[in-house]
């Protein structure tokens, strides 16, 4: 079986660059039933929690230009098992991602989870739908509590995605993370601050007698 992200990643010169380094063994033969061109419940859920990705396009010169694109948790959706969107909210006006978009559909994605050091790579076919083309279509892609205009939606198409290794990850932390870790000790410091102010008022009163 054909192993999918790899299988578009690995070109000639790709392959000259692994045998240069010693490390073309390391993938001969590993075509295993690993062509990931559907995503399971796993992807899903790891997606609905991203509040951002990173979006590669290429212009008509052949100079890839990367993009971060944010919002709230689970803006980027699962359509189906083939299929994500997300509604393109105005940002710089440049337009550079649409512009390429318009000239080459392919884009390629990394969706980051700093914290637990995993990522996940998504190779792409992006159709561009006007907001008006399926109201209610729509309704369910844009996050009506996000704050940004909407101008279009996105329609990425899957090819293939892989999980990469947590080599050379550093964990970050969202201050929502942070957050909720922190919350034990602050339940404890709040019980440590109500025990204070009793002891301070027992004290205070036995010296009143």
């Amino acid at each position: 079986m054909p192993y999918g992200f790899l299988d578009i990643a690995v070109t000639p010169s790709v392959r000259a660059a692994q045998a240069k380094m010693g490390a073309n063994h390391l993938w001969e033969g590993f075509k295993k039933d690993r062509t990931f061109d559907a995503f399971t419940p796993g992807e899903a859920a790891f997606i609905a929690r991203r509040d951002s990705f990173y979006m590669a396009t290429v212009s008509e010169t052949g100079w890839p230009y990367v993009q971060h694109r944010g919002g709230p948790p689970g803006f980027l959706k699962v359509v189906n098992e083939k299929m994500l969107a997300f509604a393109d909210y105005r940002g710089n006006r440049q337009y550079i991602s649409v512009g390429n978009l318009a000239a080459d559909s392919r884009v390629a994605l990394i969706l980051m989870d700093y914290a637990s050091r995993v990522r996940l790579k998504i190779y792409a076919h992006v159709e561009v739908a006007p907001l008006d083309t399926d109201p209610a279509f729509t309704e369910r892609i844009v996050d009506p509590g996000y704050r940004a205009k909407p101008e279009r939606i996105l329609l990425l198409h899957l090819v293939a995605f892989d999980w990469n290794c947590p080599q050379h990850i550093t964990p970050r932390f969202t201050e929502a993370e942070i957050a909720t870790a922190i919350q034990p000790l602050r339940d404890r410091l709040a019980v440590l601050e109500a025990e204070n102010v009793e002891l301070r008022a027992r004290l205070a009163a036995r010296k009143d007698d």
